[in-house]
């Protein structure tokens, strides 16, 4: 395949070390029939004799039957085979596509959330494929039957694979899964980790949650693994794994923190919300030397943050905001108004080549009249929600708006305020965010404004003890897993 029909596709194909432990702990004996619901080129079919793979790919269909000639190999979108296949299976491993949300629709996504609800394992719209894949090949296994697949580390904290893990431990007697630290596929951004399921038609009220520097080739699974509660997967982590990459002795001082009487949530004296969207930022931000040419009036531009590169520490004054005006930055938003009569210059400057190409943008055309920009607002502070070393809480001292690059903070009670940002600078919230948010890629932590919502302010008698030697081993043991490398 191209580069871009592999990414469409999520189409990575698993190393040879891999794919043979995967293999040999799923197989139990010669007369074992393996289903791959992705086969590929074919290299998990071509391990074992009596095996069946699935593969929409034209191209790699050709490959899977050279490489494993005794398989047999269906060219077909898997959900639609597995909805009406009538074989099942003793075994299933595979690297199942990992394609997002956004790539992931129409007649194949519809077929997957379908046939994964009608076996009690509800997705959301925003579910990326390789979850559904997992659930809908389980439905394929005879009872006592055992799976192992390469999973994208998002197992750990995405809030679609709550339901996938429900699923799991609804229908296996044991679940296990295998952090591995260091990439299985260095030339991807994304984390893959790996899970093993064994005696479907059973139950689980736990799961085995293991943890690798870097992968082992092996028969079995490390047995070196930590007991995690469904329960307490549940409540005390809403549903993430990724704060058991953490010692207990962390874990449950975190928790013993979050508890306290007067600690509070971030969301619990603020709303956290993305900022205004546009739908065509170059046309709506303007620099103070456009808007002098194009005699836009003073009283239809609002001064804002378009990028957290230029927002300062802690806060942002008039100052600041001057010299993005005289470096003649593009920070003036065109703000009109729904109901307003437009001064003839505005009027030319929206009739412009550049005008008629915004207002062809999905945001522009669904809204009545295109040019005016909605919840434009003016937060408290601005929290950045893409970042390496950690996530910026900034004072917006100087009154201004901001895009959607920033999370827009409203603060309920202003005393709130007094101390924010010194607590938001200690060791213990930087570590919150690290639990709360997750890792995006190259280094980057993400806040999503819900998970922003669930960040820990500990009481502030107890902030001496909470920033200790411990505390700051583990920020620097969340920033390792999600490669973050300090210059």
């Amino acid at each position: 395949m191209s580069p871009l029909a592999r990414k469409r596709n999520g189409a990575y194909y698993t190393p040879e070390s891999v794919v043979f432990s995967l293999v040999r702990w799923s197989v139990r004996g010669s007369t074992d029939r393996l289903l791959d619901p992705a086969c590929g080129d074919g290299r998990f079919i071509a391990f074992h004799q009596n095996s069946v793979g699935i593969e929409q790919d034209a191209g790699t269909v050709a490959q899977a039957a050279e490489r494993a000639p005794h398989a047999l190999v269906h060219h077909e979108d898997f959900f639609a085979w597995a909805a009406r296949t009538k074989e099942r299976f003793d075994c299933a491993v595979g690297n199942p596509p990992f394609i997002r949300y956004q790539t992931f629709k129409g007649t194949s996504r519809t077929r997957a959330l379908d046939l994964c609800a009608s076996l009690g394992a509800n997705f959301s719209a925003l579910t990326s494929s390789w979850a559904p894949f997992l659930v809908a090949t389980a439905s394929l296994l005879k009872p006592g039957g055992r799976m192992a697949f390469v999973v994208p580390a998002e197992v750990g904290h995405a809030p679609y694979a709550a339901p996938l893990i429900e699923y799991l431990v609804g229908n296996f007697s044991v679940l296990q899964i295998v952090a591995v630290r260091e990439k299985l596929f260095p030339e991807l951004s994304e984390d893959c980790w790996l899970l093993y399921a064994d005696g479907f038609g059973g139950t689980a009220s736990e799961l085995c949650f293991s943890v690798q520097d870097r992968f082992e080739p092996s028969a079995e699974p490390t047995r070196r693994s930590v007991s995690v509660s469904v329960a307490d997967w549940r409540q005390s982590w809403n549903y993430r794994l990724r704060p058991y990459l953490l010692p207990l002795s962390v874990r449950d001082a975190y928790l013993t923190a979050a508890s306290d009487p007067d600690a509070v949530r971030f969301g619990d004296i603020a709303s956290i919300g993305i900022g205004y969207v546009t739908g065509a930022n170059d046309f709506f931000h303007l620099r103070p030397s456009e808007t002098v040419a194009w005699d836009i009036p003073p009283q239809l531009l609002c001064p804002t943050v378009r990028t957290s590169r230029l927002l300062p520490s802690r806060r942002l004054t008039s100052r600041t905001v001057n010299w993005w005006r005289e470096t003649d930055e593009a920070m003036l938003l065109l703000k009109i108004p729904k109901n307003v009569d437009l001064p003839l210059s505005v009027e030319k400057y929206l009739e412009t080549d550049q005008g008629k190409e915004a207002r062809k943008s999905y945001k522009c055309r669904t809204r009545d009249p295109w040019y005016s920009v909605p919840h434009v607002r003016i937060p408290d502070f601005f929290l950045t929600y893409m970042s390496g070393v950690a996530p910026s809480l900034v004072r917006n001292s100087a009154g201004v708006a901001c895009t959607n690059s920033v999370h827009c903070v409203h603060i309920r009670e202003k005393k709130a305020c007094r101390h924010l940002l010194d607590t938001w600078a200690t060791p213990f919230v930087q570590l919150s965010c690290e639990l709360e948010g997750h890792p995006l890629g190259g280094g980057v932590l993400k806040l999503e404004p819900g998970e922003a919502s669930r960040i820990v302010l500990p009481n502030p008698t107890e902030l001496p003890a909470l920033s200790g030697a411990d505390t700051r081993a583990a920020i620097s043991t969340m920033r390792s897993w999600r490669h973050y490398a300090a210059t």
